[in-house]
């Protein structure tokens, strides 16, 4: 069975990519298009690796990361963010994210993402 990897965007786009990046390369997908969505979405799907956008309406990405760490202190998270500021990435990676990658986003940078944080398909 296939790795399900969350992605919570609330831009179309950035789901529709990352959706093709990762099942090109064998994972399953869900998506939550904001973050009180992908709080209910992954108690009911159980992923094992969720990829968060900081900025979204509603609930910013860092208290999304914040809240699942709280419920699952084993949730493994990969930030994605077109913020390039270091003490950003500082910021998350503080909050318990396992990785953090820029957009747009590059196959590669996914790929890796994911293999550091869960591994292979």
């Amino acid at each position: 069975m296939s790795k399900k990897i969350m992605v919570v965007d609330d831009s179309a786009l950035s789901r529709r990519t990352l959706r093709r990046i990762l099942e090109t390369a064998g994972y399953s997908v869900v998506e939550a298009d904001e973050g009180m969505a992908a709080l209910e979405l992954y108690f009911i799907e159980k992923p094992d690796l969720v990829f968060l956008d900081l900025v979204m309406k509603g609930m910013y990405g860092l208290e999304v990361l914040t809240k699942l760490r709280e419920m699952d202190a084993g949730a493994r998270v990969v930030v994605a963010s077109a913020d390039i500021q270091s003490s950003t990435r500082a910021m998350v990676e503080e909050a318990g994210a396992r990785a953090f990658i820029n957009k747009p986003f590059a196959t590669e940078n996914v790929l890796g993402a994911v293999e550091s944080a869960i591994g292979g398909v």
